[in-house]
């Protein structure tokens, strides 16, 4: 079974190369979470995948996309990159 990776385009502003491995991940997200304000976290389909969007107060802050395979997430694909974002409404 391969390791999880997580991917982000940013725009360069946050994590500029794959985090690989699920504790690494999770360390990475409590860390960013942890210098951010309180987001809503929406489940919404991105792409055809599964996915969640970030929400602070009415901006869309990032959305994330899930591969999953045998149950597990095998890939995080993120989107951060503010240009990026802006065709993202929150329904």
């Amino acid at each position: 079974m391969l390791d999880p990776t997580a991917t982000a385009d940013s725009g360069g502003l946050v994590l500029r190369h794959p985090i690989i491995g699920g504790e690494q991940i999770t360390c990475a997200w409590i860390e960013i979470a942890a210098r951010g304000p309180e987001i809503t976290l929406l489940e919404r389909t991105v792409n055809g995948q599964p996915g969640l969007v970030a929400q602070l107060d009415d901006t869309i802050v990032s959305v994330y996309a899930f591969d999953i395979a045998d149950g597990r997430i095998t890939r995080i694909w993120v989107t951060r990159n503010p240009e990026k974002l802006r065709p993202w409404t929150v329904d």
